[in-house]
């Protein structure tokens, strides 16, 4: 039985792992100076909640076999130091991952949007044709109890291959550690840019990322990304390329249907992105051993990870979809598949969260971005910490995204009572953040909005 003690429990991934590790069998203890939800109920669950919040040298024993750091705490953090002082081993998240997984097949999805669809469609897929592998997510999806499963017996792990940092003391991108038997790339738009300050030092991070792909082992790419070509053009690494493009589909009476041999098959997700997410997953698939048949029975029956465009609530003429949406690219493609599936207006809420986001090179890339909504409007909480010292203006805003129509709201009340005042009956609220809204309840707007026509 190995001890191990989390300093920083309380992030998403890092609860989810200690969370799996005690389910295994470790003796699992952790720290952390404050914990948000859903990390603290899912860790008062599983008895693995810190008796008192903050960092304390006597955690950190001699008897731990080592220790795993999360991002969250700082250099300076005394239990890390002391951790350090007694050379326990100590290892960031991705760096515990790819030793745990060292004799497996490490299928790792990379890319700037889209991972966590991916991963999610290749693992119900699996999981319908009874081929269990480990997995490693970004976050909790339906019909998983926990975003980390781990196992001595499965011979593949899927993993979310997150580009941000591994921790205060491995300061390299989570999915440099991994070095993936099957890696894809969904596409590469900027992100992080309060860690990557210009684009080409984002786009870098991927190259090292194909040039950490074992020898032998094999690239699926987005065939329609102009940046993935030119990471690609004169690669000379001892690698298959698999490239992708969207899957044929059609759409009829707002239902999205994908072209197979066997005819026509329904899908309950909708789309053009999500056409090139099912096409990325299908080719894993078909790496790990499913054939074609196998994989277009089960995707039929995929209803969308949880928050990537989900269906919250619906009437005769209305309709609200809740996004997790984070970049440019990511409001585009939402707003996109949305326009593209429902023949309603669209009114689309996008909440700018982090302090990154308001960064003048960063904005530039949201050009255009709401031109397909009819009914734009920008939401900043007031009351985020995060935005606490950043200075905007609305005219400055408008210009970033070249839209005189947007519509500001600063507060959650304000934005709730502006969304149930709204006259139009047909229309499609989405809903777009990766933040809380200012914590609103997203299932009671949807109910309201849905049943409040004026």
């Amino acid at each position: 039985m190995k001890r191990v003690h989390f300093i920083s429990i309380g992030g998403s991934v890092m609860h989810s792992l200690a969370i799996e590790l005690k389910r295994i069998g470790f003796t699992v203890t952790g720290s952390d100076d404050v914990i948000y939800e859903p990390s603290k109920s899912s860790l008062i669950n599983n008895d693995l909640y810190p008796e008192k919040l903050g960092w304390y040298e006597s955690k950190i024993t001699d008897d731990l076999d080592f220790v795993i750091l999360g991002m969250h705490a700082k250099i300076d953090n005394s239990e890390l130091k002391l951790a350090k002082h007694k050379k326990i081993k100590i290892y960031s998240f991705p760096e515990f991952i790819f030793e745990y997984s060292k004799n497996k097949t490490r299928v790792v999805i990379a890319g700037s949007h889209g991972k966590t669809t991916i991963s999610s469609m290749i693992l119900h897929v699996l999981k319908d044709n009874s081929k269990i592998a480990d997995y490693v997510l970004g976050a909790k999806i339906e019909g998983l109890s926990n975003s980390v499963s781990l196992s001595q017996k499965n011979e593949f792990i899927v993993i979310e291959g997150d580009e941000y940092l591994s921790s205060r003391i491995n300061n390299v991108p989570k999915f440099h550690v991994y070095q993936p038997n099957i890696a894809l790339i969904s596409g590469i738009s900027w992100d992080h840019i309060n860690v990557f300050p210009t684009f080409n030092i984002y786009k870098n991070q991927f190259k090292i990322f194909i040039d950490k792909i074992v020898n032998g082992g094999v690239l699926i790419y987005n065939n329609k990304d102009l940046e993935i070509l030119s990471l690609l053009n004169g690669n000379q690494n001892y690698i298959r390329k698999i490239p992708y493009t969207e899957h044929n589909f059609l759409i009829r009476d707002g239902r999205f249907f994908i072209e197979t041999d066997e005819g026509l098959l329904p899908l309950k997700i909708f789309g053009k992105h999500n056409m090139e997410n099912l096409s990325a997953a299908k080719q894993v698939c078909n790496l790990i051993g499913l054939t074609d048949d196998q994989f277009y029975n089960s995707i039929t029956s995929f209803k969308g990870a949880s928050n990537r465009l989900e269906i919250v609530e619906t009437s005769s003429t209305r309709i609200v979809i809740k996004d997790f949406a984070h970049s440019p690219s990511k409001l585009k493609a939402s707003i996109d598949a949305v326009k593209s599936n429902f023949k309603l207006d669209l009114l689309a809420v996008y909440e700018l969260h982090t302090f990154s986001s308001f960064d003048e090179k960063f904005l530039n890339e949201y050009v255009g971005g709401f031109d397909l909504s009819d009914y734009p409007v920008i939401f900043i909480d007031k009351l985020n910490p995060k935005l606490k010292n950043i200075r905007f203006d609305e005219e400055s805003l408008k210009k970033s995204f070249k839209n005189d129509r947007v519509v500001f709201k600063y507060d959650k009340d304000e934005l709730y009572d502006y969304l149930l005042n709204f006259k139009e009956p047909n229309i499609c609220l989405l809903l777009m953040s990766s933040g809380k809204f200012g914590g609103l309840d997203i299932g009671l707007i949807g109910k309201n909005f849905c049943r409040h026509v004026n």
